[in-house]
C-alpha cells in the first residue's frame, strides 16, 4: 500500500521574499512544491529558487553525518566521535596558544536559519572568542554602522514602504533577482506596475539595466562608487530650492545646518562629469522626489560595497528625511516585527556610547567597527607568524573562499590551521579545508520562522512552518553551537550541560526584555527556539503578553493558521526605535561627516579604464544554490556582461573568452556583449567559482564558472565602515 500524500505550508527560508509553499509529501520523497495561494503574506507569489527545497533535502551531497577529515581522506563518524575531535583540536589550541588563536566565521545562511538566527548570538557571548568575522563586511556593514549613528540601533534599518509609495528610486539594487534585500516584500516588480497604475514613477540608479531597471519607468546609469555624490547633489537641490520639508519630524533632528553646509559644496554641476549623470537629470530627480505625495529612496548592496559605501548609505536616509518621506506612509519606514528579533536586544558592549576603533587588528591594524574587522584580514591573520596568529576557525554556514574578497589568499590560508571545525551542509571550497564537518538539518527538517528579516518587511506578518520531516536521532543546530561554544569557553565537553546553557540564554533573553526568567520557565516542557520564538510572540507588539491581553497572540495562534497572520501595514515608529543619547535622529554624525572631504577628492580623479561590478540571477543565491540542476541548467549565466562600445575596443566579441585582469588576480571568462552595461563598465556575477578539488558539489563543479573575488583586492574598502569594495574594482580586459 503506498503512502499516503500530504500536503504541508511553509515559508520559503532562501531569500527575504518569505514566499509562501505548498510542499507535496508522499512518504518520505517530496512530489511537488507550488506556491501557497493562500498565504497572507505572498499570496501565491513565489520565484523559482523556492521549488528547490526538496532538491536541496533530497540531494545525496548533502553531508548528514559528521566527517572527520584524516590527511586528503575524510571518514564518517558518530557525533560522540566528531565532538571529541572537536574538543582534542580546539583545547589543544587553547593549550599552545591561547584564546587570541582561536575565531570564527558567520555566514549568510545564519540569518535564514530557524535555530542559527536565534543562537548565534548564544555562540558569541558564551565563546567569548577576541575577534570574529562575517559576511556582513562584505554585504551590509555601512547600513548597520549608519543606522546605529542615526538612530542608536545597528539594526534599525528602514525600509521603503514600496506597497503606498507614489516614486520610488532604486540605486544599486536588483529586486528582480534579489527578489528584495533589506526589503521584505513579494513580487517586487508587481509592486512597481502597481506604483505605475496608481501614477506613480520608479527609478533606477545603477550602472547596468538590471531586470528592475528594465520594468522601472527610467534608468539612470552612473559610475559605480559615485552614488554618494548624486546623493549629495540632490540634497543640494532640496535646501538651494527651499525643497527641505521635515513635516512630523521638526525639532526631531540634529545635524540640518551641518548636512547643509556639506550640500553646498555638491552643485550638480559639480558631480555631473564624475558620475555621468547630467545635472539636469539630477536636479529633476531631487524635484520628483520632493514633488510626489510620497517617495522612498533605496540603496542597496551595490552602495554598500563600494569605495564610499557608508556614506552613500547613510545618504539615502538624509534624502529621504529632508524630503519629508521618513517614518511616514510611502516613504522610509521602520518594520514592526510580530514577534521581535534576537538582534534587537540591547547590546551591553554599547551601553556607554558606540565607538569605533576600540582595538585593531594584529596584521594590518584595521581598526575594528561594531566589533569586526575587515573579512579580507582574515588570510592575513591565519598566515603572518608571531604573538596573536590564528590557529583555530569556526565556520557557521558560510563560503568565504567563494564569497570573501581577494579569495585566493584566503584559500590558501586555511590548510595553516591547527583547528578548523565548520557548521555546514555541504563540503564545499571552503569546508574541503576543515578537519571536522558538523551537519545541520536541511530546511525541511526544522520549523522556520523568520527571525531578522521581519525587521525590514513591509507589513506585520508572520507564518509558522512545522518541520516537513523528522529531524531524526541527532543534535539539532541550536544544540551544535552550544556545545561549540562551551568548548571555545575552554570546558571539557563532559562538562558542558546543553540544557542548562540553554536555560541561561532564555533566562538572559527575559531579563534584557525586563521580564522574571523564573516566572517562565516552568511553562515550557520544550527547549530550544521554538520556545524563544513563544517568548518573542507573546512579548512582541501584538502578543498576550503571558495573559495580561487575552486577545494577544502566542505561537499556538501560528500553529492553527498555517497560512500566517497578517497585522497590517507599516505604521510610524521612530518613537519607539530611537535609542540615539540625544533622543532625536543625529543627521550629520561626525564619524560619517567626516569622510565627506575623501569624496570630494574622489571628484578630481580622473576615470582610467574599465571597472567591474558585481551581479546576481534570479536562479542564484550567492554560492549556495549552483549545486541544483534545476537552477544551473540552460544558457550559461557566468558571462562577462560588456558595453559594445567597450568590446570593440578591447577587441572582444560576443561567446569569446576574456582574460580580466585586477591588482588582486586573473581570470578567463566568456564574453557576453550587451547594451545593458553603461560604457566603462564591465561585470561578472558572484558565488561562481566551483573548480577547486576535493569539494562534494558534482552539480556546481559541471556549471563552475569563475570566482569573481579572486579580482577584489583584499586591502580595497570603505575606510570607515571596514566593508569590501566589489564594485568599481579597476580591470584590465583583451582576449583571452
Amino acid at each position: 500500500m503506498s503512502a499516503a500524500a500530504r500536503v504541508h505550508y511553509r515559508t520559503c527560508p532562501l531569500c527575504e521574499a518569505m514566499c509562501g509553499l505548498e510542499v507535496h509529501v508522499v512518504g518520505d520523497r517530496v512530489t511537488a512544491i507550488r506556491p501557497d495561494r493562500d498565504d497572507v503574506w505572498s499570496k501565491g507569489f513565489v520565484c523559482p529558487k523556492g521549488a528547490t527545497l526538496g532538491a536541496l533535502h533530497e540531494s545525496p551531497e548533502r553531508v548528514r553525518v559528521p566527517l572527520v577529515r584524516d590527511g586528503e581522506r575524510w571518514r564518517e563518524v558518530s557525533w560522540d566521535e566528531a565532538f571529541a575531535r572537536c574538543e582534542t583540536l580546539l583545547q589543544g589550541v587553547l593549550e599552545r596558544h591561547g584564546r587570541q588563536a582561536l575565531t570564527c566565521y558567520i555566514g549568510n545562511p545564519t540569518a535564514h536559519s530557524f535555530h542559527l538566527g536565534r543562537y548565534v548570538g548564544l555562540f558569541i557571548g558564551l565563546a567569548q572568542l577576541p575577534t570574529l568575522y562575517s559576511a556582513g563586511t562584505v554585504d551590509q556593514w555601512p547600513k548597520n554602522v549608519s543606522s546605529m549613528l542615526m538612530y542608536g540601533g545597528m539594526w534599525s534599518i528602514p525600509t521603503p514602504d514600496i506597497q503606498r509609495t507614489h516614486y520610488w528610486v532604486v540605486m544599486g539594487g536588483n529586486p528582480q533577482a534579489s527578489q528584495g534585500s533589506l526589503l521584505a516584500c513579494p513580487d517586487v516588480l508587481g509592486e512597481i506596475d502597481r506604483i505605475r497604475a496608481r501614477g506613480g514613477k520608479t527609478v533606477v540608479v545603477d550602472p547596468r539595466r538590471t531586470g528592475t531597471a528594465e520594468r522601472a519607468d527610467e534608468w539612470i546609469p552612473i559610475v559605480p562608487g559615485t552614488d554618494a555624490a548624486l546623493l549629495l547633489a540632490v540634497c543640494h537641490v532640496l535646501f538651494a530650492e527651499d525643497r527641505v520639508r521635515l513635516r512630523h519630524l521638526e525639532g526631531r533632528v540634529n545635524g540640518l545646518d551641518e548636512v547643509r553646509a556639506l550640500a553646498v559644496q555638491f552643485p550638480p554641476e559639480r558631480v555631473a562629469a564624475t558620475c555621468r549623470v547630467p545635472a539636469a537629470t539630477i536636479r529633476r530627480l531631487a524635484r520628483e522626489i520632493s514633488d510626489a505625495p510620497s517617495a522612498a529612496v533605496y540603496g542597496r548592496i551595490g552602495l554598500c560595497n563600494q569605495e564610499f559605501g557608508t556614506l552613500a548609505s547613510w545618504l539615502v536616509d538624509v534624502v529621504n528625511i529632508l524630503s519629508g518621506n521618513f517614518d511616514r506612509g510611502g516613504g522610509l519606514m521602520f518594520g514592526k516585527p510580530i514577534a521581535w528579533g534576537v538582534t534587537s536586544l540591547p547590546d551591553p558592549q554599547w551601553a556607554e556610547g558606540v565607538r569605533f576603533g576600540r582595538f585593531r587588528s594584529r596584521v594590518r591594524g584595521a581598526p575594528e567597527v561594531l566589533g569586526q574587522f575587515p573579512l579580507s584580514c582574515l588570510a592575513e591573520e591565519i598566515a603572518t607568524p608571531g604573538d596573536g596568529q590564528l590557529k583555530a576557525l569556526i565556520t557557521i554556514a558560510g563560503n568565504p573562499v567563494i564569497s570573501g574578497p581577494d579569495a585566493a589568499k584566503l584559500d590558501a590560508a586555511l590548510p595553516q590551521l591547527e583547528c578548523m571545525i565548520s557548521l555546514d551542509n555541504a563540503l564545499n571550497e571552503t569546508t574541503r579545508h576543515a578537519h571536522v564537518i558538523l551537519p545541520g538539518h536541511s530546511a525541511l527538517e526544522q520549523p522556520h520562522f523568520d527571525d531578522l528579516i521581519p525587521l525590514w518587511a513591509v507589513r506585520s506578518a508572520g507564518n509558522f512552518s512545522p518541520a516537513v520531516f523528522p529531524p531524526g536521532d541527532r543534535p539539532q543546530e541550536w544544540e551544535i553551537l552550544a556545545r561549540l561554544a562551551g568548548l571555545c569557553a575552554g570546558m571539557a565537553l563532559r562538562e558542558i550541560d546543553v540544557e542548562a546553557i540553554d536555560d541561561g540564554f532564555f533566562s538572559a533573553v527575559c531579563m534584557a526584555k525586563g521580564i522574571d526568567p523564573s516566572t517562565l520557565l516552568p511553562r515550557y516542557a520544550q527547549r530550544g527556539p521554538e520556545r524563544l520564538l513563544d517568548l518573542q510572540i507573546r512579548t512582541g507588539p501584538f502578543g498576550d503578553r503571558y495573559g495580561e491581553r487575552p486577545d494577544g497572540l502566542t505561537l499556538d495562534h501560528f500553529r492553527a493558521r498555517p497560512h500566517g497572520i497578517d497585522m497590517g501595514p507599516m505604521v510610524p515608529r521612530l518613537a519607539e526605535v530611537l535609542a540615539t543619547p540625544s533622543g532625536k535622529i543625529e543627521l550629520a554624525p561626525p564619524y560619517i561627516t567626516a569622510d565627506v572631504p575623501r569624496l570630494a577628492a574622489r571628484l578630481d580623479r580622473q576615470a582610467a579604464g574599465l571597472v567591474l561590478v558585481s551581479r546576481r540571477h534570479l536562479r542564484s543565491n550567492n554560492s549556495w544554490l549552483h549545486n541544483v540542476e534545476a537552477l544551473v541548467r540552460g544558457r550559461e549565466r557566468c558571462t562577462l556582461l560588456i558595453h559594445p562600445d567597450d568590446a570593440a575596443r578591447c577587441g572582444l566579441a560576443d561567446g569569446r573568452r576574456a582574460r580580466v585582469r585586477s591588482q588582486a588576480g586573473s581570470v578567463e571568462v566568456p564574453v557576453e556583449v550587451s547594451d545593458e552595461m553603461m560604457p566603462g563598465v564591465v561585470s561578472l556575477p558572484h558565488g561562481w567559482g566551483h573548480d577547486k578539488p576535493g569539494t562534494r558539489q558534482s552539480i556546481a563543479r559541471a556549471h563552475a564558472g569563475v570566482n569573481n573575488n579572486l579580482l577584489a583586492p583584499g586591502d580595497l574598502i570603505d575606510p570607515i565602515s571596514n566593508n569590501a569594495v566589489l564594485n568599481g574594482i579597476p580591470v584590465e580586459v583583451g582576449p583571452a
